[in-house]
């Protein structure tokens, strides 16, 4: 089994050396560019209807027969954001891009908002309904109906599945493993086998069993992280303006050059701010619309409302205090502390031993939902490859090999390849949904108009025949009148 792990992990070197710096120079393009974009074409819709994103959310709690909720799909979303990129992303972003690398995510998720709300609103309109009355979609179904490009719609595919199905779960487990160390000294091998056994026995329970899951336990576990955070937050208050302001003092530093394609003109602390927040908050990536596409939503553009006020909680508000709290500590640069042990380190500075056990905990409970939100994301497109048994469950068995791969190698290349993966899948999603622009602005014209008519908003699809002619199935929203 050694040999077998080392000779993979060979392979992944390569992979990453070869083709990681290239890929995140048009990332960065995209990524930023496509949230300006629909900033400005949707005039700031992550600012003037966040008050809108709260009442969605709030009022998609209540049962929708055979499909998750509107507030299940969220939390499902939630599961995969909120996780180790807000405690473990965060710290690692700080080390090795400094302070200013957190105002880099602020700028990553503030632009993503929009991206999120175009990618979620895309999807739920897409989507459709499998024979056991369940509702499936996301970027491999829009990019088929919409841009009929099937051949895309599988790379797509493939790229997420590679990414959530793989590495990020590889990441999922590594960073269980490095907190349970540091705070019980639990052997890797032990934690990683029981992983696999768990995660082996949640996920062939489908779907609709993950979102119960997450429903349940991932308010509750970012509620308890966030109480702790407040209350450091508040003893430490005097201090918070100064910490933000150097944030913001550090974010121009240009003079660690990040390398390639830019060169100079984009720094360590930008490139490491926009991964970590790419990593964190999954805005444009073409994660979240596969969990937004399962809801028995009424109009796509609130389920696009709902995930938009995800990347909100994610980014500005949860990973907002983990960096605080770590600039608050006695030590937060370098390679020797970084990842989940430099926040476990600033916990434990500020509550002594009850915060280094009481973080394990947390990231117990963050990764293991993560693990099977990732799970969830990545098994709504191997069944759009090919929905037959036996390929659903070869694929569970790889994605319990990478769980216990993660557990059991260094965090090093577990990051890197997780990098490199997401960054060819965003792309992907990226120029999907700026081609497909149009539909989105017919989306929130139609529900802005309910609106100010004082509706709520139901999307019919007898008003945008031509919607029809672009690979909408009527059924799926001749239902909602």
């Amino acid at each position: 089994m050694d040999s077998i792990i080392l000779f993979f992990e060979g392979i992944l070197t390569w992979i990453v050396n070869t083709i990681d710096g290239p890929l995140w120079d048009v990332t960065i393009i995209l990524l930023l560019g496509t949230g300006m974009f629909f900033t400005i074409t949707t005039g700031f819709v992550q600012l003037r209807l966040l008050p809108q994103s709260l009442r969605e959310m709030w009022g998609g709690r209540s049962a929708s027969g055979q499909s998750l909720t509107p507030f299940q799909a969220f939390t499902t979303g939630l599961a995969s954001r909120v996780g180790v990129g807000n405690i473990g992303g965060v710290a690692t972003a700080i080390a090795l891009g400094g302070p200013g690398a957190v105002f880099w995510m602020w700028v990553t998720a503030l632009m993503g908002m929009s991206s999120a709300f175009a990618e979620s609103s895309l999807a739920q309109l897409y989507k459709t309904k499998d024979p056991n009355g369940m509702f499936r979609g996301g970027p491999a179904y829009y990019i088929t109906r919409g841009l009929k490009l099937p051949s895309l719609a599988i790379a797509f595919a493939v790229t997420l599945i590679f990414t959530f199905g793989f590495a990020f779960n590889a990441v999922q487990s590594n960073s269980i493993v490095e907190a349970t160390k540091n705070a019980w000294d639990w052997n890797p091998i032990y934690v990683g086998i029981s992983l696999v056994v768990i995660t082996g026995i949640i996920i062939s329970g489908g779907v609709k069993r993950i979102g119960k899951v997450s429903a349940q336990v991932v308010p509750m576990m970012a509620l308890f992280y966030l109480i702790i955070a407040v209350i450091i937050l508040g003893m430490n208050i005097e201090r918070v303006p100064q910490i933000i302001g150097l944030i913001i003092e550090s974010a121009f530093d240009f003079s660690a050059a990040a390398g390639g394609m830019f060169g100079a003109l984009v720094s360590k602390t930008m490139l490491m701010g926009i991964k970590r927040g790419l990593f964190s908050n999954e805005a444009g990536m073409g994660s979240a619309p596969n969990s937004a596409a399962t809801s028995d939503a009424k109009h796509p553009a609130s389920q696009g409302l709902i995930q938009m006020l995800g990347v909100f909680v994610d980014t500005i508000v949860v990973c907002t205090c983990t960096a605080i709290i770590i600039l608050m500590s006695d030590n937060y640069g370098g390679e020797s502390l970084r990842g989940i042990s430099l926040t476990q380190n600033a916990l434990q500075f500020h509550l002594g031993e009850f915060g280094l056990h009481f973080l394990a905990f947390v990231i117990l409970l963050f990764c293991f939902t993560s693990i099977i939100g990732n799970y969830a994301y990545a098994e709504t497109n191997i069944r759009y490859i090919k929905n037959n048994a036996w390929f659903v469950w070869s694929f569970r068995a790889v994605v319990l090999f990478f769980v216990y791969f993660g557990a059991v190698r260094d965090g090093g290349i577990v990051w890197a390849f997780a990098d490199t993966v997401m960054a060819s899948m965003a792309v992907i999603n990226l120029v999907a949904i700026l081609i497909l622009a149009p539909i989105v602005w017919i989306i929130m014209k139609d529900y802005i108009h309910q609106l100010k008519q004082g509706k709520e908003p139901v999307f019919r699809i007898e008003e945008h025949q031509d919607l029809i002619h672009k690979g909408v199935d009527p059924l799926i929203w001749k239902s909602k009148e």
